[in-house]
């Protein structure tokens, strides 16, 4: 299995009379080629806690089962359960004896308070146990707030689990959990946040997820980013995933040199970064302003610090500037504005400026019309309408707002 990778800027020419020309730079990444897929080290962090009574929790259970029917004997899995406290309903083991697993799944009880660290911390030390040779992932699922937890404890794990090459994504179920935590952990995790909603959406979004999770071909890997002298990076934000769900990145730099972590790359899903340069002058020419090299591990093989060939950025300075626009790059641009002002509108709405709000929500509309995502500009507009005309959004609403900002719901 290879890195697939693509690149491409804003605008591939710059007037040579210019000092500093800003463009974005776009990198679409993917596990491309012929090759075995990994087994999967699958653990499962499941709420357990009071809320959860009902027809929630038989929902979950019929969800975790279904999922579990798509393992097979080269797969790992492991379950956690948590209220105000963490247990270990199944020990890191081979996906073999699965009605046993499905047995232990049923038995499941609701009771007590919430304390989602708790569970994470557990299903963490869990998966790293099976890590070797596999696709490691976290599922976490929770009803409500972490009561009994820590919030910054459970970010910090996430960070930890990623040192780890483990992937975590959160499911928030019904309309109580709240989207800033699942979102940071999901985020720091480098895996996706998921809105349960109604309880019959349970089973095809834990679907999705494994269907996800199947198409991993390589893991860990990192964008190795050298500049050209006088190429920078902004000073505020400069590196975003846009695809397929947008995440503000962290990078690491030195010099000319910046480094950002990817993740998992998938076969069927590229991965978008969106990474804001600015250009020096530049005298009529074709000119370099940039290599980017990929390091990877290939779990298949059990290889580490794999890395790709280095690949140069070009663009034309030209003294009769002619624009040369990519429009995949401008929809790039757009997908990454619409999270952006959305959540500046949810700030605006924190801080009591309904007004603003209301401005922000409909900008990001408008951008989701420009997009073509449809679906995102109705629930963007719709709540924009709901705070014009004086009322509150309601916990959905606010959900909803926040899955349609960092994803395209066409």
């Amino acid at each position: 299995m290879k890195v697939g990778l693509k690149w491409a800027l804003s605008d591939a020419h710059v007037p040579t009379g210019q000092d500093n020309s800003q463009r974005q730079l776009s990198v679409s990444l993917s596990a491309s080629g012929e090759g075995s897929q990994a087994p999967i080290n699958l653990c499962f962090v499941l709420d357990c806690s009071g809320s959860m009574g009902g027809i929630p929790l038989k929902t979950v259970k019929q969800a975790a089962s279904r999922l579990i029917d798509r393992m097979t004997a080269r797969d790992r899995i492991s379950i956690i359960t948590f209220n105000h406290k963490a247990k270990i309903l199944v020990e890191n083991q081979p996906a073999t004896d699965l009605e046993n697993i499905k047995r232990k799944i049923d038995g499941l009880k609701a009771s007590g308070g919430t304390c989602i660290d708790d569970g994470l911390k557990a299903g963490i030390e869990q998966l790293a146990s099976g890590k070797e040779g596999r696709i490691s992932q976290l599922l976490l699922l929770t009803d409500g707030e972490n009561e009994h937890g820590d919030n910054a404890r459970a970010v910090k794990l996430a960070n930890v689990a990623v040192g780890y090459n483990l992937t975590i994504s959160t499911l928030g179920f019904g309309d109580h959990w709240n989207q800033d935590v699942l979102e940071q952990i999901a985020d720091a995790g480098g895996g996706s946040l998921n809105y349960i909603q109604h309880a019959e959406e349970a089973v095809g979004i834990f679907g999705r997820l494994f269907t996800r999770i199947q198409s991993v071909g390589l893991t860990n890997a990192f964008l190795n980013i050298e500049l050209a002298d006088g190429t920078r990076l902004a000073d505020l934000k400069p590196v975003a995933q846009v695809a397929p769900e947008t995440v503000e990145l962290p990078v690491v730099q030195q010099g000319n040199e910046a480094i950002v972590r990817i993740g998992d790359l998938m076969k069927d899903q590229p991965r978008v970064v969106l990474l804001n340069l600015y250009v020096p002058r530049l005298t009529a020419s074709t000119a370099v302003i940039a290599q980017l090299q990929v390091t990877y591990d290939d779990p298949v093989i059990e290889a580490t610090a794999q890395s790709t060939e280095k690949f140069a950025v070009n663009i034309e300075a030209q003294d009769a500037y002619v624009p040369a626009v990519d429009a995949g790059v401008q929809q790039n641009i757009l997908a990454l504005a619409k999270y952006r002002q959305t959540q500046i509108a949810e700030e605006k709405l924190k801080a009591g400026d309904r007004k603003g709000a209301v401005t922000m929500l409909q900008s990001a509309a408008n951008t989701a019309i420009q997009m073509g995502d449809t679906h995102a500009a109705t629930v963007l507009q719709e709540n924009a309408t709901v705070l014009q005309t004086g009322n509150e959004l309601s916990k959905s609403d606010q959900k909803k707002t926040r899955i349609a900002s960092k994803t395209q719901l066409r």
